[in-house]
């Protein structure tokens, strides 16, 4: 079928297909990474970048084509992590840009987005490097040009992207001697052949396709004589630059009164204290990625222009280490004694997740309403654990199931407590001691799951009526234990009108969990109403930066 005109909701599902090719290979190209540090989380970054933006796309569906691709613009940026998902935002920023006044695109337009695209990224490098992911980009742009002159079929357009596009990956190792060197291909170009491979499926109508036959297996990134995956074939003291900084601003008014905002001085005062430096920012926001051995003094930098709303600092010795210890043989590594306990929590959002861990979660998965792990996802973190009785806390309902099947496949213990919300998984986990046996763990555990009360703060993506309420689309929802109690236009007095729906004489302690579409303003007026409606009520507050649900509320 030919596509001469390609609207918004045909490019919606795009992204989407795009977005789940690329999750269905992220292991694959985080095992591919050896560039520009092989830490091995190329994959994971530019799947949680990706499936940030295609959940905006989700909640945006339209027939114009240029408001679709602000909204992935919007959710790549807010969710762009570590090298790669930033350049890949920053790809589909510049393409956006290109059609944001257009309701429908032409072969032509199509072409010239993704030309835009390779020159915002490049703009965003401080120091491009060619046989990377830019490269494979730039190839694709180039050849998407020059079919558009011949073709007015979108479809064919597209196929001649994704062919060179992979023939430009397979070019990668010529570029960049340490691919060579290691025999692998560059990850991010890989990560974003897959992303164009779901494209093209989605304008043919196909199923996705399964792995391409240029890219190795899992068993041929390891070296059987040396027991070594591709990241080994770099000294962990070789890295220069030691600890992977991400942070984002949310630019004040004040501040650049007295520090002017320039992006191109911003990016080059940066470059002092590091490498692998990318930065990108709009009217209000500014998100940096940088490698550097000064993580603190990147920060205390950018706070000169506003407020941190987002930091996540690793450190890529500590990464490597583990990533080169995983494959070697039982007798260069002795055995590690198991623990007796470990918990592993699902958690979504980055603030939630360190709340489980510094209560005592071993591990923590990511996933909640939208991005259900799997049953492997949760097998692996269980084997990750290393202890004799793992106890495995879903916090939504949907991932119950597939919690009981990865207990049913596993030869350790393995005890799922129901918690089917964030709330009622805290309320568990500080219930267990481990004193106690794992049948008495397992019953106090379920039972502070009745102790606590779940409200969420969230909005609705489609006019409905549901449990006696007629809700448009973009009403905010209140619901008290999932079911939809208040409805209305305003955030912050919804929040208000579930809470004391919620909140009764019994009621002492309020826990506001706040997410990434909460702003600062609205948090504290929302406790400012607590401590004054609410006096015999104790509020604690966190930063939960989940997605989708401004304010999640446990009371007990």
């Amino acid at each position: 079928m030919s596509i001469t005109s390609l609207d918004g909701k045909r490019f919606a599902e795009m992204i989407i297909q795009g977005a789940n090719q690329l999750a269905a290979y992220a292991q694959m190209v985080d095992a591919l990474n050896v560039f520009p540090v092989p830490d091995g989380d190329t994959g994971t970054n530019m799947n949680l970048s990706m499936t940030s933006g295609a959940k905006e796309v989700q909640n945006n569906v339209q027939e114009h084509i240029g408001k679709v691709g602000a909204a992935l613009s919007k959710g790549l940026l807010m969710g762009a992590r570590g090298n790669s998902g930033v350049i890949l935002s920053q790809l589909f920023r510049g393409f956006s840009k290109a059609i944001e006044h257009k309701a429908t695109i032409t072969s032509e337009e199509f072409a010239q987005a993704f030309e835009a695209g390779v020159q915002t990224a490049y703009k965003a490098v401080m120091k491009p490097v060619e046989g990377t992911i830019l490269t494979v980009a730039k190839d694709a742009a180039k050849q998407a040009v020059a079919s558009a002159k011949k073709h007015r079929d979108i479809v064919l357009v597209m196929e001649e992207i994704v062919a060179e596009a992979n023939a430009s990956l397979n070019r990668t190792p010529d570029l960049l001697p340490v691919l060579k060197e290691v025999g692998v291909v560059d990850s991010g170009g890989q990560g974003l052949v897959f992303v164009y491979e779901g494209f093209l499926a989605e304008l043919k109508g196909e199923a996705l396709p399964t792995r391409s036959a240029n890219i190795p297996s899992m068993d041929e990134l390891v070296n059987a004589e040396h027991h070594m995956n591709v990241q080994g074939h770099m000294s962990t003291e070789d890295i220069v630059f030691g600890y992977c900084t991400e942070f984002m601003l949310r630019l004040e008014a004040e501040k650049v009164a007295n520090h002017p905002f320039d992006e191109e001085s911003f990016r080059q005062d940066l470059s002092e204290y590091g490498d692998s430096l990318l930065v990108i920012s709009d009217e209000e926001i500014v998100k940096v990625h940088i490698h550097s051995e000064q993580p603190g003094t990147c920060l205390n930098y950018g706070q000169q222009y506003g407020s941190l709303i987002k930091v996540k600092v690793d450190n890529m010795r500590e990464q490597h280490t583990a990533i080169v210890n995983e494959t070697k043989t039982p007798l260069q590594t002795a055995p590690k004694e198991k623990e007796q306990y470990g918990v592993v929590s699902v958690a979504m959002g980055a603030g939630i997740s360190e709340l489980f861990k510094s209560i005592g979660a071993k591990q923590v998965i990511e996933g909640g309403q939208t991005m259900n792990p799997s049953t492997e996802d949760i097998v692996k973190a269980v084997q990750a654990v290393h202890a004799e009785t793992i106890i495995i806390l879903p916090n939504n309902k949907n991932i119950i199931m597939a919690a009981e099947q990865a207990a049913a496949v596993l030869e350790e213990q393995v005890i799922v407590i129901p918690s089917k919300t964030v709330p009622q998984g805290m309320a568990a986990l500080l219930a267990f001691n481990p004193a106690l046996s794992a049948e008495e763990n397992e019953a106090v555990m379920k039972e502070a799951l009745s102790h606590v009360k779940t409200g969420q703060i969230t909005y609705a993506v489609r006019d409905t009526q549901i449990d006696g309420l007629t809700i448009e689309n973009g009403d905010f929802m209140g619901l008290d234990e999932g079911k939809i109690k208040v409805k209305g236009k305003e955030k912050l007095q919804v929040a208000k009108d579930l809470l004391a729906e919620m909140i009764d004489e019994e009621s002492e302690i309020l826990t506001i969990l706040h997410g990434e579409d909460a702003i600062n303003e609205e948090v504290e007026a929302l406790v400012a109403f607590c401590e004054e409606t609410f006096e015999d009520v104790e509020v604690e507050v966190y930063n939960g930066q989940q997605p989708l649900y401004a304010f999640i509320f446990s009371i007990e």
